[in-house]
């Protein structure tokens, strides 16, 4: 019995084995001697042959899966995906592969495989001089130069851009080739801590996981809507201010009342904290807002100079860290005053109940009575404080901005709130803001434009093989290049016209996936999101039917090089205070 036993387990290993047909591969654009022995079904069909032999290779599509073509129509030659070449002749099936006897050639989007390219760089310093201090405009001119994906070099950090969508998608995807893994060389690991969780975790840890869990419900439609009295109450608390300056006919920038305004309904929301922003014009900043901007700009000024140099132990990287540790101490602070209740509710329940986010963290269970344990409690306040307001005053600040530097933007706002019977005692609910369309295509058509954020990485998780044949290694940092992709002449009619209205055209409405994302997307996109539109859309309304803004900067608004998000840093206005309104459209 043991002996017929073996004998019929080799003639079954026979025959799987004459079933398979051993080939050689390699990727066109390298040596044949690179070639690797695969073995091929014998009955495989010509989009089976693509993805079998992409998956050996990692070859990734834009669903950041093995490239494969899904028109079993199409010829192995065609130019999207997996193409096979012999000896410089096509191979057009699987059947012409299977009958080769020389080593064949891989193609991808009908080319061989390529380095991401870029310019070449000075010794030791690389290509900071090329990228800084406008870092929008010069990499804008790196990839009119060189293409949809461009390699730069700052200090001995090897960093990766693109304005493709295609290929942001594919960053964005938290798939097996891609994940927010915060390593040296990551714009945000610097301010990186050992409690990291939702905002400045690593995706494929336990500690995302959780606070993954227990963080979105926070943040979600039902309980942003919970936050718009606060919101309301906030922007109301500021008019004071800026009546006062009005009265005194003084000019004011932009991006530092916003910066009070922002954090003065952050403070209240998330750590139920008043920072007392708004008792006079001059009102300091408080000092939790100042160590947190003070961080995002030194954690620019240190990502910018290298991934070694965030180890010195003096300069701008112990500065860093101090305001770290002081922004810690503080918030350690606010979580044993701010107010709070006593009864545990569960995630959607204390979303809708909690006074603040300290409350609701320390308040949220599971469906198994599991709490956010206490040391993942310190991480998400941090992020949420420092996030939920510079975000919220760069995008104020250019809302503020389109106001006054595209003609004819303001009056039309004004008048579609006085066209829905807004006045000065309307409560700006989600209800109503759904009536707003035009100021819903205003805040869009600033988002592309002007958007803050323009460099949420991701890293690598193996060496692949991108669309149009690029390679990219593993533990590569790439950086979906939001203005560029927002900005990019082959996606938007031109792109450089702030035009509200494309937002009605079928072009847009159909555009590619991946073409705009203000908050990134996929899995680690900002959970935070619906909170930042809300309180744009209670504080721009408020704003525009109160006031007349006029600009007051002489000569060209510029940004800030030098800091996490992109923010208007000599942006003034004059905000007069309106003393009549237009009738409304129908009247």
């Amino acid at each position: 019995m043991g002996f017929w036993a073996i004998s019929g387990f080799n003639t079954v290993c026979h025959i799987a084995l004459s079933m398979m047909s051993s080939k050689q591969f390699y990727l066109l654009g390298e040596d044949p001697s690179t070639a690797r022995e695969i073995e091929i079904p014998a009955e495989i069909d010509d989009e089976g042959l693509r993805h079998h032999i992409a998956s050996h290779f990692a070859i990734v599509d834009s669903k950041g899966i093995y490239r494969r073509i899904t028109l079993p129509e199409l010829p192995l030659t065609a130019n999207p995906g997996v193409g096979f070449v012999s000896q410089d002749v096509a191979l057009s099936f699987a059947s012409d592969v299977l009958a080769d006897d020389g080593p064949i050639a891989i193609s991808i989007d009908g080319r061989g495989v390529r380095e991401v390219p870029g310019p070449e760089g000075l010794p030791y310093i690389g290509n900071y001089f090329e990228v800084y201090p406008d870092h929008l405009g010069n990499h804008q001119r790196l990839f009119e130069k060189y293409g949809p994906l461009i390699k730069t070099t700052n200090m001995g950090s090897v960093t990766y851009q693109t304005n493709d969508p295609t290929l942001a998608a594919i960053v964005f995807g938290e798939t097996d080739f891609f994940s927010k893994n915060i390593i040296h060389g990551h714009p945000l690991h610097p301010i990186k801590n050992k409690e990291a969780g939702v905002f400045l975790g690593d995706t494929d840890t336990e500690e995302w996981r959780t606070a993954h869990k227990f963080l979105p419900p926070a943040f979600s439609p039902k309980a942003v809507r919970h936050y718009a009295p606060t919101m309301q109450k906030t922007i109301e608390e500021s008019f004071k201010v800026f009546d006062e300056l009005d009265e005194k006919e003084e000019s004011w920038n932009v991006y530092l009342y916003m910066l009070k305004l922002g954090s003065q309904a952050v403070g209240k929301l998330v750590l139920g904290m008043d920072f007392r922003h708004f008792g006079a014009p001059d009102s300091p900043l408080h000092e939790m807002v100042m160590r947190i901007a003070q961080s995002l700009e030194l954690n620019k000024k240190v990502t910018s100079m290298g991934s070694w140099y965030a180890m010195m132990p003096f300069g701008d990287p112990k500065k860093l860290r101090n305001a770290r540790g002081r922004i810690v101490e503080m918030i350690t602070e606010s979580i044993d005053k701010a107010s709070k209740g006593t009864e545990d509710l569960e995630l959607q329940d204390a979303a809708l109940k909690a006074e603040n986010l300290v409350d609701y963290v320390l308040r949220a269970t599971d469906n198994k009575g599991n709490k956010l344990p206490k040391d993942r409690v310190m991480e998400p306040l941090v992020v949420a404080t420092g996030a939920g307001f510079t975000t919220t005053s760069s995008l104020l600040s250019w809302l503020i901005y389109g106001l006054v530097a595209y003609p004819g933007m303001q009056d039309r706002l004004l008048q579609e709130l006085i066209d829905n019977d807004f006045d000065e005692s309307t409560q700006i609910t989600a209800e109503f803001t759904q009536k707003l369309t035009f100021l819903d295509k205003y805040i869009k058509e600033t988002q592309r434009r002007h958007n803050p954020s323009y460099q949420p990485a991701r890293t690598a998780k193996v060496d692949m093989i991108l669309p149009g044949g690029y390679k990219m290694p593993r533990d590569s940092i790439v950086i979906p290049a939001l203005h560029h992709i927002h900005n990019n002449a082959k996606l938007w009619d031109n792109p450089t016209l702030f035009d509200p209205d494309r937002w009605d055209t079928e072009k847009v409405k159909n555009r590619p996936t991946g073409s705009y994302m203000p908050f990134a997307t996929g899995p680690r996109m900002c959970i935070a999101f619906n909170f930042a539109l809300q309180e744009v859309k209670v504080f721009l309304p408020k704003l525009v039917y109160r006031y007349k803004f006029a600009m007051a900067t002489e000569g060209a608004v510029e940004y800030d090089p030098m800091f996490q998000l992109i923010r208007p840093n000599n942006l003034y206005v004059r905000a007069e205070k309106r003393v009549k309104w237009p009738p409304r459209s129908d009247a």
